[in-house]
């Protein structure tokens, strides 16, 4: 049996009954424009501490100016960043996995062959920028949230098809006929 040749870059279809390899389609984090107060920030205290170093009034010193610098940047700078640096979203073959946290990791997880509904919702912010909140339903666990993602119709309709082909391969090796191995043949003259 030959198999069918596939589009450029994707992969080819598996045999019936062969073990599916889990590929790596997409993953995203939250839009980045999250942190454009945090670079605001940012450049603001680097220009307040370059211009006040050395033209402190008396009773200050510049040790105070950069430790309130350090405690500025630190709270509203990295903080913020490393927060949104922990999320991500993957999109693999078989599953779409949510990954947060720092220290504890939280992890979830919903399959592509179960099958799930898909909701989009945009503000008015998130159409200008492209983003959108994607929330992924089967129906029995909680809701999947992928919150604030770029290029979401492109993330919706790459889930939408991931859905449809893991669908589809599971009626198929479903349907296919198992090979059991039968009993020895026995020896001729028997």
């Amino acid at each position: 049996m030959t198999q069918p040749t596939a589009y450029t870059g994707r992969p080819i279809t598996p045999a019936p009954g062969a073990e599916v390899r889990e590929l790596r389609v997409a993953r995203v984090r939250s839009h980045a424009r999250r942190l454009t107060w945090s670079a605001l920030v940012l450049i603001a205290v680097c220009g307040a501490v370059g211009y006040f170093t050395g033209n402190l009034p008396a009773p200050f010193e510049d040790w105070m100016l950069w430790s309130a610098a350090g405690l500025v940047v630190l709270v509203l700078v990295v903080i913020p960043f490393v927060r949104w640096f922990s999320r991500t979203y993957t999109v693999t073959t078989r599953r779409v996995i949510a990954q947060s946290g720092l220290f504890r990791r939280t992890r979830t997880e919903i399959g592509h062959a179960r099958g799930y509904t898909i909701s989009e919702r945009r503000g008015p912010i998130q159409r200008m920028w492209g983003a959108g909140t994607l929330s992924l339903s089967n129906g029995v666990d909680a809701p999947l949230r992928m919150v604030d993602i770029p290029s979401v119709r492109l993330v919706n309709e790459a889930l939408a098809d991931q859905v449809e082909v893991s669908q589809i391969l599971a009626h198929r090796d479903s349907h296919a006929m198992p090979v059991i191995p039968g009993p020895p043949p026995l020896p001729p003259g028997r």
